[in-house]
């Protein structure tokens, strides 16, 4: 029986190894790794279910097949469910039958083979993940410790930038307390300008801080010329005017031992620059003049000339196109709401126009020529009608839209 099933299996390629007893069997089992072992039930020293058991210890992923003539069916289904047999063939056998359970077996055994590895890569994986996770999770630890120090830090720096500004403040204050008394007022005016959308973050920054400390180059002018200025400015000499319109530049210097961001000192330096181009320090006009430095130019305007609240908002207006960007004449009416309105009005800035919108105020040119009359509801075309004219003369009204 050992030599028919070892040349019929040797001829489909097989390696064949026979034992003629079980504890034969057994040594070799511990000897070496099958793919299949192949019992017959009937031996003397044990049988071929008890070998199998043994087998399945041994070698937990070799294909176990029993041979037999003679077996009872309970017995047969007991050791299948168990998992000591994978299948069993009846004596005399079929040569096809055996060799398709012989190839099946050997399939099996791959397959289990091929489980065992992916789980050991699985079982490898998991470590692998679950030390990544735990070296992860130390990193999102040290991450929020810095985190949290850095928050720690900025809260800081952010309470010591305030204070900076409050020194400043108090400085003003202690030289000249109706100038420190101005500053108050135009960074109140510059903060709700900063609210709208027309900025990026570093220009809000800017406008905010430039309020606070725009003014400070004037501690270098002495109080009775500072005085003379505000009483008197036609009767200044031109080398005292000269001191005056030199305190942006002053104050662009003191700035930068407080915030090194250049946006701020160039805001500070240019917001007494004329969207005319006849300012100071540097003659800067229209566009060229930082947006940040407009805006502050309008609120200091308004705060500076000391008239109630509609007459400061008709002498902003005035200067609109002349001394104010247009734009940011707009943006403080808008913002701050000086001037009342009624209900179903909305002050708005060009960039602010949408088709659909119905103007409630005539726009004009300069020459009183009629551009867009009141009441006109607004297409796309006439918005870029009025943008364009904008960008060649500017148009220093204000603009009203109806709700």
């Amino acid at each position: 029986m050992l030599a028919s099933l070892k040349e019929v299996l040797e001829r489909q390629g097989y390696g064949v190894v026979t034992a003629a007893s079980a504890r034969r069997g057994l040594e070799l089992l511990r000897e070496r790794a099958f793919a299949v072992v192949v019992s017959d039930h009937r031996m003397p020293d044990m049988t071929g279910l008890e070998f199998l058991v043994e087998c399945q210890r041994v070698q937990p992923l070799a294909t176990r097949i029993l041979i037999t003539a003679v077996l009872s069916l309970p017995t047969l289904v007991e050791a299948i469910n168990r998992g000591e047999i994978y299948r069993f063939l009846a004596k005399p056998w079929l040569r096809e039958e055996l060799i398709t359970a012989i190839r099946n077996a050997v399939g099996r055994h791959e397959l289990l083979g091929q489980n065992q590895r992916l789980l050991a890569e699985s079982s490898e994986l998991n470590a692998r993940l679950q030390t990544a996770n735990a070296a992860l999770a130390a990193q999102v630890g040290q991450f929020e410790a810095q985190r949290h120090a850095l928050d720690v830090l900025n809260l800081e720096l952010g309470r010591r930038y305030d204070r900076s500004l409050e020194l400043g403040s108090r400085i003003l204050a202690t030289y000249d307390p109706f100038l420190a008394g101005q500053t108050r007022a135009i960074a109140a005016i510059a903060k709700q300008m900063s609210t709208d959308e027309h900025f990026t973050d570093e220009e809000r920054h800017a406008l905010n801080t430039s309020a606070w400390l725009c003014d400070l180059g004037l501690i270098g002018v002495s109080r009775e010329l500072l005085r003379a200025f505000r009483q008197h400015p036609e009767r200044l000499t031109e080398r005292e005017l000269g001191s005056i319109h030199s305190h942006p530049i002053y104050s662009q210097t003191l700035i930068a031992h407080m915030d090194e961001r250049s946006a701020v000192g160039e805001t500070v330096r240019a917001h007494h620059e004329r969207f005319d181009g006849t300012g100071y320090p540097d003659g800067l006009a229209d566009q060229a003049i930082p947006w940040a430095a407009r805006c502050l130019a309008v609120a200091v305007w308004f705060v500076e000339c000391s008239l109630p609240p509609d007459q400061a908002v008709e002498a902003v207006t005035v200067q609109s196109g002349h001394a104010l960007d247009p734009e940011a004449v707009r943006l403080l009416l808008k913002t701050t709401r000086v001037s009342p309105l009624p209900r179903s009005v909305r002050e708005l800035m060009l960039e602010d126009l949408r088709p659909g919108m119905v103007l409630a105020n005539g726009l004009y040119s300069p020459h009183g020529l009629l551009l867009v009359g009141e009441g006109q509801s607004l297409n796309a075309s006439t918005i870029a009608k009025i943008r364009n004219h904008n960008l060649v003369t500017p148009i220093s009204q204000r603009l009203l839209v109806y709700s």
